[in-house]
């Protein structure tokens, strides 16, 4: 018997320039440590990168890897990673896709697959079972995302790029089927190299450890996410985009900039309007049990519809409340393979510096019949709008206004304003790969869009950041979809808010950081499993491997350890955990000063219950999670980072 099932037990190096391939050595302790996915993406990082590396630098690693669940028939999980260095950040970024190459790259028999050089004319990597073939793409080249899938061979997994991929829009994203790899610029790195797509195919599958304990537990599994109020219910009803109306009523929905947390016209652009108006179907990722995703019509084609982000960043954030035109934003962003969240974020920054009188790009607050021309012009960087190419933090520094480009380390906010949700806000700022709502814990869903822990107190907030942060960066490591992870949540605590053992539970929340830290900090704790994380049970009848709760956690912290260590190798300082000075200096609400995000009260918190100092993980923290890194690159690296 091999140490441990679910897994192929290969991963693939893939060299551009020289058009070669190899294997690349993993072994078992490797997925012993990091289990898979974006942890394993992190530690293969970790070890490659250099002080002074950049994102179009040849030897740049794109490492796409799958997690360990990934084509073992559990629920949720064909989604795969795609890490490397960002071109909008400077730092490491890690995007996770929901398509079906995931699982293709698993049948052709490679766990990950790790793409470095550059190609000299546009290339097509197809990957099969022991073998890699080298095609010319120059046929494809120009054509937007879902044209080049439509031109690659059918019954294969697909990674392609648009047109903004090919001219290095730093937000550029990756697409397989409808589902996008969406956040960093990827894309851009892919079109650097010039690699317009990949493909994979093949017939093997990985072997399970104890296949009728796994089929029970997915049984189990599938009934917690049916039965559960947030996975069962809300999002199969109406989608992310029902997150809309709580948003508003909680003012954390993102208006005019971040600038206010509510919006007169959010009806209009609600997830019930998205139902009752336009919803042609709901549909779903590869295995998938909830099925949250929309698919409306756009010039007579049935496409996948808008999400919460777009709803919220191209209605609200913009002041337009008109859903047809944001329905089809959707579809032209796709179409050029542009992360929608920070090209949102750019046009509403640009819109305020035409307000204030700074500069005009031809963007203003309501009004919105030129946004697609502009898309356009972005993605192909044409005229001025090739400094929009570049996101709000390069346009702040050429324009100034850094206190209102809403950001953390380059990467624009989701569309949650975290001043009416300030755990929400330590995440943004602490989230290593910068402002994203999920590697930031997504400590929302307790602070108003599923419990409702009282949302402006600092206390416990760092805790439970910490604990959601490292809960779904393993959730993301087994392959699985980090909705799963909303069950975690009893649901009574959601659909019975009133039963007096809820309040107790809730008002308690914002106390038991002790208990949580010391959970956290568990490397070798007690068999403990719990029934609503199903995801640990089926990642032991999978693979053989030891996993509880608490080895969960120390996977999380493992990764999220290592990628910020790689951050600081390539130059992030020690006074990066920010957020623009509108969301921590300025009240949301101008009679209540604490709606304002308090990160100088919760950072010295969450520092120490991670085991870092001024953002840097301590050298034992590092030690006792197992990472391995030279001292001597460690210390020079800290020593750079003060300076």
């Amino acid at each position: 018997m091999k140490p441990y099932d679910g897994y192929m037990g290969k991963a693939l190096f893939v060299d551009l320039t020289n058009r070669t391939h190899s294997l690349f050595p993993w072994t078992d302790e490797d997925r012993r440590r990091t289990l898979g996915g974006k942890v394993m993406a992190a530690d293969i990082l970790l070890h490659h990168i250099r002080p002074g590396m950049k994102a179009f630098d040849e030897d740049n690693w794109l490492v796409v890897t799958t997690g360990p669940l990934t084509g073992c028939g559990c629920p949720n999980s064909s989604r795969f990673n795609i890490s490397t260095i960002s071109p909008l950040t400077g730092i490491v970024t890690s995007s996770n896709c929901g398509g079906d190459f995931g699982l293709w790259l698993k049948r052709a028999g490679y766990d990950a697959v790790i793409f470095t050089g550059k190609s000299e004319t546009p290339v097509t990597v197809s990957i099969l079972h022991n073998d890699v073939v080298f095609s010319d793409a120059s046929a494809l080249w120009g054509k937007t995302t879902m044209e080049t899938q439509e031109m690659l061979p059918k019954r294969t997994g697909k990674l392609v790029i648009g047109p903004a991929g090919e001219n290095k829009v730093l937000y550029a994203c990756v697409f397989s089927n409808e589902r996008t790899a969406g956040r960093g610029g990827v894309g851009a790195v892919f079109g650097d190299k010039k690699l317009k797509a990949v493909t994979a195919f093949g017939t093997a599958l990985p072997t399970v450890r104890d296949r009728e304990k796994l089929r029970k537990t997915n049984e189990k599994w599938v009934h917690i996410l049916k039965t559960h109020p947030l996975t069962g219910r809300q999002l199969p009803k109406l989608g992310t985009a029902g997150l809309i109306a709580p948003m508003q009523a909680h003012k954390i929905l993102a208006t005019k900039n971040f600038s206010a947390g509510r919006f007169d016209g959010f009806e209009k652009i609600s997830g019930e309007e998205l139902a009752e108006k336009h919803l042609v179907t709901n549909a779903a990722c590869t295995t998938c049990a909830i099925r949250c995703a929309r698919m409306v019509k756009v010039d007579d084609k049935v496409v996948k519809g808008p999400e919460l982000e777009i709803l919220g960043l191209l209605g609200a954030n913009i002041l337009n409340d008109d859903l047809e035109k944001i329905i089809r934003w959707n579809y032209v962003l796709d179409e050029l393979g542009m992360d929608s969240i920070s090209a949102a974020g750019t046009v509403a920054f640009a819109m305020e510096l035409k307000e204030k009188g700074v500069h005009d790009f031809g963007l203003e607050f309501g009004k919105t019949d030129n946004i697609e021309e502009i898309f356009e012009k972005i993605a192909r960087r044409e005229g001025e709008y090739d400094m929009l190419a570049n996101g709000s933090r390069w346009l702040s520094e050429q324009f100034g206004g850094k206190e209102y480009a809403i950001n953390a380390k380059g990467m624009e906010l989701a569309a949650y304003t975290p001043r009416h949700a300030v755990g929400h806000g330590l995440g943004y700022a602490t989230s290593n790969r910068g402002g994203c709502h999920l590697n930031a814990g997504y400590l929302v869903v307790v602070e108003g869009l599923g419990l409702d822990v009282d949302a402006l107190t600092y206390h416990g907030k760092a805790a439970l950041a910490i604990m959601f942060q490292n809960l779904m960066e393993a959730v993301s490591a087994g392959g699985e979809c980090l909705f799963t992870s909303y069950a975690v949540l009893p649901g009574f605590l959601i659909d019975k808010p009133n039963w007096p053992l809820t309040k107790i539970i809730l008002a308690a929340f914002p106390y038991v950081g002790p208990v949580i830290n010391l959970l956290s900090h568990f490397t070798k704790a007690p068999k403990i499993n719990i029934p609503l994380l199903p995801e640990s049970y089926a990642i032991k009848y999978a693979t053989g491997l030891r996993s509880t709760m608490a080895s969960m956690l120390t996977w999380g912290a493992y990764g999220y350890n290592a990628e910020r260590m790689a951050n600081v190798i390539l130059g992030q300082k020690a006074d990066a955990d920010q957020l623009p000075g509108r969301l921590t200096d300025e009240p949301q609400e101008p009679n209540d000063p604490r709606t304002k995000v308090p990160l100088d009260k919760m950072k010295p918190v969450y520092y120490r219950a991670r085991g870092w100092k001024d953002g840097i993980p301590k050298w034992h923290r590092l030690k006792s999670l197992g990472i391995q890194i030279d001292k001597s690159v460690y210390d020079e690296a800290v020593k750079e980072a003060y300076r």
